[in-house]
């Protein structure tokens, strides 16, 4: 059964809002927050900002990890008797690292209509301003706060981008730097808002910068992939004593490539050059 199949007049609109600067928000966003009959907010104070800056006087509730089980049950029952509601976070799109998982859930398993109006992300606007080539990247949501942890979750070959707390962002920028002074890293500060940084080098000198531990603001970390910091020469090397060893070229850069990262063509046309 589809949704519109099963939907009653009532449904949930899922509204992405600004991550820092209020002329963000999209029209559809807007009519949306003017239209439902309440707004669930992870936190009402910091959400009426927006409404008052646009002239909306729809009424608000909050919604948080503390109270989302209640306010499910609650707003399910609102949906079924035709109402719209509205779901926000405190800022970017709901469920991403913030609260509305739960709610979402019980609204799909009751078979009513979930609506998610797309805007600003953090995440998707790191990747774009970070400088960090990223054909695949992954988002990961808070860093762990154990340092081990952080690092093992950091040892993969796609582009992570994570948030991390402004307190704990020099033991972590430290903490990939001792592992590979070289990796690039980009931290990007206070997106979207007046004073916006993004710092982007090696870890160890990006680690440098932020070594007085001053750091403010909402923090979106950018980490290269494992695979690009790795020793192309010593990839390169493998594949030549495999073709030394009797395997054709592109089956050794293959192979290598697929054990170390490194890109299989850029092995193939080294192995070819030296020919």
């Amino acid at each position: 059964m589809s949704d519109d199949d099963a939907a009653p007049a009532g449904r949930l609109l899922v509204c992405a809002t600004p991550i820092g600067n209020l002329e963000d928000v999209t029209p559809r966003v807007l009519e949306a927050l003017r239209s439902a009959a309440v707004v669930a907010c992870e936190d009402t104070r910091h959400t009426r900002v927006l409404l008052q800056r646009y002239g909306i006087a729809t009424p608000t509730i909050s919604l948080h990890e503390h109270n989302e089980a209640q306010r499910s049950a609650e707003l399910l029952g609102r949906v079924r008797a035709g109402e719209v509601v509205a779901l926000v976070s405190d800022a970017g799109m709901p469920v991403v690292s913030d609260p509305g998982g739960r709610l979402v859930a019980a609204f799909r398993d009751a078979g009513i209509r979930v609506e998610a109006l797309p805007g600003p992300s953090a995440p998707v606007t790191a990747i774009a301003t970070a400088g960090i080539t990223a054909e695949r990247w992954r988002f990961v949501g808070f860093l762990p706060r154990r340092t081990g942890e952080t690092l093992e979750l950091l040892r993969d070959p796609d582009v992570t981008v994570a948030f991390e707390s402004p307190r704990r962002l020099v033991a972590t920028l430290r903490a990939i730097a001792d592992e590979d002074p070289t990796r690039v890293v980009a931290v990007c500060r206070e997106l979207t808002k007046l004073h916006e940084e993004v710092v982007r080098g090696p870890a160890a000198e990006v680690a440098e910068r932020f070594a007085d531990g001053a750091v403010k603001g909402e923090i979106t970390l950018v980490v290269a992939g494992v695979a690009a910091t790795l020793d192309v020469a010593r990839a390169l090397a493998a594949a030549r004593r495999l073709v030394d060893d009797g395997a054709r070229p592109r089956t050794a850069a293959r192979v290598v490539s697929e054990l170390t990262g490194v890109a299989a063509n850029e092995l193939y046309r080294a192995l070819h050059d030296a020919d």
